[in-house]
């Protein structure tokens, strides 16, 4: 052996790193922690290439908490992650969610789920036709029935600040971070001894975590084991508008907040731009490596739906795109988390669905309690645990982007 740790983390973006951040946060106490990130530029991880935005406008009363938490971590972030002189400014853009629903079963979705936003003390309002198109009267469409919009926690911020953030700040309570890929685990007797590098490489392992994002999959099968989550791409587009809309000045500034259309299709201001994006009409596997826009999404979905919605977008210009990964749970579209039964040392943080950068904050937590305490602490994440997934249980979440 050439290296011994507390902790393994295989993945160091920002679902890896506030783990990372939380298990050292006690000075003096805290575990030797290695991150092990197979490009530390992020180019292409999921965080940097997200819609880099943060909701309490799920159907699972558990997601809505999570999300909670979230917004209160992004909100003091400059503080909290404060090293020396330096304090990150994520930026928060407090623009809300706004869902449209033209369907009576998106109508009873809507209202079933305000009730359990409302009742986890979430500010989201529902707005009948005419309250909607008063706040913002550039959009139109008599197919409008209902509408849901998040007054408080809801926004976009910096994804990369987030997870340079936490990064940061676990480098400096004493995380080490290393260039390689994780290659081969070591087991024996229901746990793992040892992590094994492209490098060359075998580090001894007190726990390991699998915060590899899309890759989560080949990582749990050097273990032996199964995890549902495989790549599934998304593609953002960034566009021009010859006339940007304009809503009302009393709601979010007279600026439109990230709307969801019934269609499924959804964007957000980014500056003098908008970022729109869809769920693709076909929602295939892709190789890990495949970042390959989808440009075909633009023109068949995206803007005929937005063109619908407002005059604004009728005259609009792609000015650039990506695509990046959304690391897919196949079972249930939520995160999950803990250790696996058979392999109590080995932990998984995986599966987010595209919502993993807004809950990253309130995975680090539930890792650090689970790690350093041998069960949750503040925010009970049990339900989303390994064992839903051995026994092919859904935890269902209906608001899914």
């Amino acid at each position: 052996m050439q290296a011994s740790y507390d902790v393994v983390i295989v993945g160091g973006a920002a679902i890896g790193s506030s783990i990372a951040c939380h298990l050292t946060a006690e000075a003096g106490t805290a575990p030797s922690v290695l991150v092990v990130e197979r490009d530390p530029s992020y180019a292409r991880s999921s965080t940097a290439l997200s819609f880099a935005s943060i909701r309490t406008q799920f159907s699972n009363a558990l997601n809505v908490r999570i999300s909670q938490y979230g917004a209160e971590v992004i909100r003091d972030f400059a503080t909290t992650m404060a090293v020396g002189a330096d304090r990150p400014d994520l930026g928060f853009q407090a623009g809300g969610y706004l869902f449209l629903a033209r369907t009576e079963e998106q109508v009873r979705i809507l209202r079933e789920n305000n009730a359990v936003q409302r009742a986890c003390g979430a500010d989201v309002v529902l707005w009948d036709p005419g309250t909607l198109f008063a706040a913002f009267p550039h959009l139109r469409g008599d197919d409008i029935r209902l509408a849901s919009y998040g007054r408080a926690g809801e926004g976009w911020f910096d994804n990369t600040g987030l997870m340079n953030g936490f990064r940061n700040k676990a480098r400096a309570q004493g995380a080490t971070y290393i260039r390689d890929e994780v290659t081969g685990l070591d087991h024996a007797g229901g746990r793992i001894t040892a992590v094994r590098l492209a490098s060359g490489a075998v580090i001894a392992a007190g726990h390991v975590v699998n915060a590899a994002g899309p890759r989560a999959a080949q990582v749990a099968r050097m273990a032996g084991l199964d995890l549902p989550v495989e790549p599934r791409k998304r593609t953002v587009f960034v566009v021009d508008c010859q006339h940007g809309p304009e809503g009302s000045a009393t709601v979010n500034g007279g600026r439109l907040p990230l709307m969801i259309d019934p269609s499924g299709v959804f964007c957000r201001p980014e500056g003098r731009y908008f970022l729109c994006g869809c769920p693709p009409a076909e929602d295939p596997a892709v190789d890990p490596g495949d970042f390959e826009p989808r440009d075909a999404e633009f023109e068949e979905i995206i803007w005929p739906a937005l063109a619908e919605r407002s005059e604004a977008f009728e005259a609009m210009k792609v000015v650039n795109r990506w695509a990046g990964h959304y690391a897919y749970n196949t079972l249930d579209h939520n995160m999950i988390i803990g250790p696996h039964p058979a392999m109590p040392n080995f932990l998984f943080a995986n599966g987010f669905s595209g919502h993993g950068l807004q809950q990253s904050p309130a995975v680090g937590r539930a890792m650090a309690e689970l790690i350093l305490h041998g069960g949750y602490r503040t925010l009970d994440l049990s339900p989303l645990g390994v064992e839903r997934i051995l026994e092919n249980r859904p935890f269902l979440e209906q608001a899914v982007i």
